[in-house]
């Protein structure tokens, strides 16, 4: 309420300021062009009221009933029609009162007529005090709707920042709790492996929690999560599994949103790998032979009898899904998943990041 209050206040001390500065205006204007007979009279004053009384009728009408009614609302012939008939209002308006009363009661011996050639100079002035006050309506509402724009942006931006960081806040329970059942299930199949599980363990932790708290951070590191990832995953898994790591290309210092790849190498293996077949496989490739952009693919065999219905529908798929569409723009990522012949396919095409 105050800064409703003050924004009023302000509102009409500028209004007050405008109209002032036109009296003033007008005063210095009488004195040149007459300055033998120029006196500061009532006779003065009252010319110069009623010019400004005469231009402030036509402003207002403009400013609060043309404009809204008719023009902010596109009836632009509407408005063309009604304003030029305000303007040849306010003209006649003019001289008939410098006319009567305003001869008839200071100088009756000069009374004038109607004359055609004044009246065209009042509408011309007339359109300009019209045409000034019209064009600052529109500058200060432009500024209004900047301000209100750049708001509303602050808005957005701080409700994408919250979204942000709920998603990362499910990023890290997730990774963690993948990473137990793995530990878990090696405990129970291979002990002798859970020491060096747990050392590798701690790493990716690190850049899980720590590393990763910014919505981006190099490439490299991110790599280098990836790899630590699928040593940690050829511990845990059967020989018989093979597990393709290419790199085409050279990494860029670029940037990226972190933990973009763990939950599609967390699902090949968690879904993707029964024990049962001796042609179980993951291939993990990333391409960085085009000039600032990378290409991620990875494939996993899988059996349909293990699948069910909670093939890649975890949370991680989904928080993956979010996170790129609200840290990238629709026409900097790609990413398709296929489903074909028992082989489960994943294609990011992602823009780097300076």
């Amino acid at each position: 309420m105050p800064k409703i209050k003050s924004y009023y206040k302000l509102r009409i001390i500028g209004h007050l300021v405008f109209w002032l500065a036109s009296i003033i205006y007008w005063f210095i204007l009488f004195y040149m062009v007459d300055k033998e007979n120029f006196s500061l009279t009532g006779h003065t004053l009252l010319k110069d009221l009623i010019l400004n009384l005469s231009f402030a009728i036509s402003v207002y009408i403009n400013l609060y009933i043309l404009i809204p009614k008719l023009f902010i609302r596109k009836n632009y012939i509407y408005y063309g029609f009604w304003l030029i008939l305000l303007l040849a209002s306010s003209s006649v308006l003019i001289q008939i009162l410098f006319i009567y009363p305003f001869h008839y009661i200071f100088s009756p011996e000069q009374f004038d007529s109607f004359d055609p050639s004044i009246y065209s100079r009042y509408f011309f002035v007339t359109f300009l005090y019209v045409a000034i006050t019209s064009v600052l309506k529109f500058i200060k509402e432009w500024f209004i709707l900047q301000d209100l724009k750049f708001k509303y942006e602050q808005i957005e931006r701080q409700k994408l920042e919250a979204e942000l960081k709920t998603l990362k806040g499910q990023v890290h329970p997730h990774f963690l709790f993948n990473s137990l059942n793995n530990v878990y299930s090696l405990s129970l199949t291979n002990p002798e492996k859970v020491p060096d599980l747990i050392l590798k363990l701690s790493d990716l932790l690190r850049h899980a929690i720590y590393e990763s708290r910014e919505n981006f951070i190099k490439l490299s590191k991110e790599i280098g999560f990836v790899e630590n990832y699928l040593s940690l995953q050829k511990i845990r898994v059967s020989d018989k599994v093979k597990i393709e790591y290419i790199i085409k290309g050279t990494v860029p210092e670029k940037l990226i949103a972190p933990l973009l790849f763990e939950p599609f190498i967390d699902n090949a293996f968690k879904h993707g790998l029964s024990g049962n077949s001796g042609n179980e496989f993951v291939k993990v490739n990333f391409d960085f032979t085009k000039p600032d952009y990378l290409e991620f693919t990875i494939e996993n065999s899988y059996e349909k009898l293990i699948e069910n219905n909670t093939k890649y529908k975890g949370i991680g798929l989904e928080n993956v899904k979010q996170r790129l569409s609200h840290l990238y723009n629709k026409d900097k990522y790609e990413l398709k998943i296929t489903d074909e012949n028992n082989i489960y396919k994943v294609f990011l095409g992602l823009h780097l990041k300076e």
